[in-house]
């Protein structure tokens, strides 16, 4: 995105992979929810997990150890005029789809249309940016854009997922299916049991298992994923061997439920990472398209009612730091101070703080009458409703919902279903909801996604909060024309500051290093790459006595 790539011409693979790493064996994974749908591309539907990672491939992928370089995958060779008005690929004549039909232009071209037609909204918004796509001989194709000025448009491109076009119809991928798709991945699918587990199987004829980018991945021969309807199933089976890989969420658990005797016999083993990746927002989401929460000095009342030191020491060990950026851990941070937070943590300033959250009432048109808080004009109570889909969220939200009953306003908590959640989420049908911005060291387009004004008009998208503000859009544009990694960085913690200060969401906290348990037969590299860890690196070894 901004300067030289790290890899030079002829790497032999890269720098974060065991090259010798012995293929076979299985990896059981687990995770929380269901799925009704292996069509992960399009609005509807509950998506299951693994398909874009483990059956489709781009024209370029990503460097894990690079904020944001891409390398040739399908694509044999890319070009980019300075401007960056344009974006040329070769395909490898080698590339082959599951079923060992050859990748072609046409499959390329397919699929842009397929995804700037139909697919997510992140597609759309960024695909109809490409002013003509133009075949260049038997395998070259050239991607004409409007302008240049999105920097990052040329790489998303790069990464845009390849389907072939003789298994996969317009008509067909508008809708959700459970049929297995066809790829050109070092994976296939080979079991679907909906809402309860997908396998994904290793493909002996995989077209790319020689390339430099490819050695040392993909080393299981069969990748399980199952789903469990609470924490506590999916915890328990872990515990008991039924799944191998565990990434821990929840401070309390890391500190008090390992203790069982896989972990004090060393058959599993507890590791605490380092991660040059940020953090990341963890919050409560604001849905300012609420009556309730329009008027942002209310959102900035409730959110100072949230008393992160004592909810940290009591519920979570101490083991949370407060998050005060959506960029958190980074260079890109451009938090000032720490988000308004209560201030008893400070003694003696109790008072303080209720007069201070009051006051942000008032301003908002509301006052406290017989106990309740009430709009001024109205009588009605200040009331809503958070919306979650896991119980290991009830505790926080129950202890929050007290601290805010205390001051007289009321926080239903209301438990829902995945696929309920998910779909009220993408229909902005929810007052408020808990989320995790995921951060990288390259944002880009997906910031769009997730805070521009056009997004928040559009269902499915990510701007959850219903953030419209000329000055974030501007920010938005700012880092996407960015020149240099400074202007970059400037601009990102700009839309930091902005949507800090704008009151979006209530932050809450994220673990300074990534918690991970596995069983002692699941090996992974030295190394751990910049942006975290990559499971596609990891192996399978015999237990030895």
């Amino acid at each position: 995105m901004h300067g030289l790539p790290m890899l030079q011409p002829g790497f032999k693979h890269l720098p974060y992979v065991n090259p010798a790493a012995p293929k076979g064996g299985r990896l059981r994974l687990g995770t929380l929810g269901s799925f009704d749908s292996l069509n992960v591309f399009i609005a509807r539907g509950a998506w299951a997990e693994g398909i874009r990672e483990h059956v489709y491939e781009s024209l370029l992928a990503r460097n894990l150890d690079e904020p944001f370089s891409l390398y040739g995958l399908l694509a044999k060779s890319v070009e980019v005029p300075p401007d960056r008005s344009a974006v040329s690929f070769e395909l490898r004549p080698e590339a082959r789809f599951s079923d060992g039909t050859p990748v072609t232009v046409d499959d390329v071209i397919h699929s842009h249309s397929l995804l700037k037609r139909e697919g997510v909204p992140f597609y759309r918004s960024y695909f109809k940016r490409v002013a003509k796509i133009e075949r260049i001989g038997e395998r070259g194709v050239r991607f004409e854009l409007e302008s240049g000025e999105n920097r990052e448009l040329p790489l998303i491109i790069g990464l845009m997922p390849v389907f072939p076009r003789h298994a996969l119809t317009a008509e067909k991928f508008k809708e959700t299916t459970l049929v297995p798709p066809v790829g050109s991945g070092p994976y296939v699918v080979a079991r679907v049991e909906p809402g309860r587990l997908l396998v994904f199987k290793r493909n002996p004829n995989y077209w790319g298992r020689d390339l430099a980018l490819q050695r040392g991945r993909n080393n299981f021969e069969e990748i399980r994923y199952e789903y469990y309807s609470s924490q506590s199933s999916l915890f328990e089976a872990f515990r008991t061997g039924a799944i191998d890989v565990r990434f821990e969420d929840q401070a309390q658990r890391w500190a008090t439920d390992y203790d069982f005797p896989a972990v004090k016999s060393g058959l599993i083993l507890k590791r605490e990472l380092n991660t040059g990746s940020p953090a990341g927002m963890n919050a409560l989401v604001f849905n300012t398209r609420r009556a309730v929460f329009k008027h942002q000095a209310v959102r900035r009342a409730i959110a100072l009612a949230f008393d992160f030191d004592w909810i940290n020491a009591n519920l979570y060990h101490g083991r949370y730091s407060r998050t005060r950026s959506f960029f958190e851990r980074s260079e890109l941070s451009g938090a000032l101070n720490a988000p308004r937070t209560n201030k008893a943590a400070e003694p003696g300033q109790e008072r303080e703080r209720f007069n201070d959250i009051m006051a942000l009432l008032a301003e908002g048109g509301y006052v406290l009458k017989d106990g309740r808080v009430r709009h001024k004009d109205t009588g009605a109570t200040l009331t809503f409703e958070v919306m979650i889909q896991s119980r290991a969220h009830e505790r926080l939200l129950v202890t929050y919902a007290s601290l805010l009953s205390r001051l007289g306003i009321e926080m239903r908590v209301r438990i829902v279903d995945d696929s309920q959640f998910w779909n009220r989420a993408k229909a902005f049908d929810f007052d408020m909801m808990p989320f995790l911005y995921t951060a990288s060291l390259s944002p880009g387009s997906e910031q769009a996604n997730r805070w521009s004004s056009t997004a928040a008009r559009i269902e499915g998208s990510l701007n959850f909060a219903g953030v419209e503000s000329p000055a974030v859009d501007a920010s938005i544009e700012a880092l996407l024309k960015a020149d240099t990694r400074e202007e970059f960085a400037a601009a990102v913690r700009a839309l930091d500051r902005l949507l800090i200060s704008g009151d979006y969401v209530v932050p809450l906290y994220y673990a300074p290093r990534l918690w991970v348990a596995h069983w002692r037969h699941i090996r992974q590299p030295e190394k751990t790459p910049l942006q975290g860890l990559a499971i596609d690196t990891w192996w399978s070894e015999p237990t030895k006595p």
